[in-house]
């Protein structure tokens, strides 16, 4: 029987290409999305097609009711627990200080921190006294922050810290690690010129895709002595100061 991965925001950009990636590497894939208006037959088809079972599954991340019910609705589709989590699914909202307000940080940390942890919990009792595999994905600002997005940073700055906790309060059944990628696809927020000149101030003078990111996720799935741990995926991004966030950098 192949393995199954549970991934919230399995449905597009990095999500997909880990998706993508863990369905090559012989796993069965639950994809959560927010909405079902976001499930893709012809990527179901496409993964189908390659030996795996593919199902969406819908529902918000800021509930706390839904974690927990999101696991119990995999396995009873599967009709066994998923041995893999990956908590992909994120939101990335544009505030500073001076623009913070508590809706703001709540929803923040509701959808990017809390829903993890509380995926996480679910995810390891649906285990029973098997063992599992938890992947966070994060984001490389957690090691130089800068001052835009501040309840986007503050939620993934908190989810990268709960990683050694968790690593150590799971082991030795669970191995909890994270991925933080830099910048890596562009949005509409994007010039081209822009985009190249972003991609030249890398240490690496590229852009890692989203195959990069996709693959450190499937290497720790499977990397049985790797707990505890985060890799950057960024082409050196983090070992740079960098003042703001990309989206106002390297404009004319």
């Amino acid at each position: 029987m192949r393995p199954l991965a549970l991934v919230t925001g399995g449905w597009r950009r990095i999500g997909a290409a880990i998706a993508e990636a863990l369905a090559a590497d012989g796993w069965d894939l639950a994809l959560h999305a927010h909405h079902p208006e976001a499930f893709d037959r012809d990527m179901i088809a496409r993964l189908e097609r390659g030996g795996s079972r593919a199902q969406g599954f819908a529902g918000d991340l800021a509930d706390p009711e839904f974690p927990g019910r999101l696991v119990d609705e995999v396995a009873a589709a599967f009709g066994r627990a998923p041995t893999l989590l990956v908590n992909s699914a994120s939101i990335f909202r544009d505030d500073r200080l001076a623009t913070l307000t508590a809706e703001s940080l709540d929803l923040h940390m509701r959808t990017n921190l809390t829903a993890p942890l509380l995926l996480t919990r679910a995810f390891a009792a649906a285990l029973d006294d098997g063992r599992g595999s938890i992947v966070m994905l994060l984001d490389q600002r957690v090691r130089n922050p800068v001052p835009d997005q501040l309840s986007y940073s503050l939620s993934k700055q908190a989810l990268h810290a709960s990683i050694r906790n968790l690593a150590r309060d799971l082991a030795p059944r669970m191995r909890v690690n994270g991925v933080a990628p830099g910048l890596v696809l562009p949005t509409e927020d994007y010039e081209d010129a822009q985009w190249a000149r972003l991609t030249a101030l890398m240490p690496l003078e590229r852009l890692a895709a989203p195959a990069d990111i996709a693959a450190a996720v499937v290497y720790l799935a499977r990397a049985q002595a790797v707990t505890g741990q985060t890799i950057y995926v960024d082409s050196g991004a983090n070992l740079e100061a960098f003042p703001r966030d990309f989206v106002y950098m390297g404009r004319e």
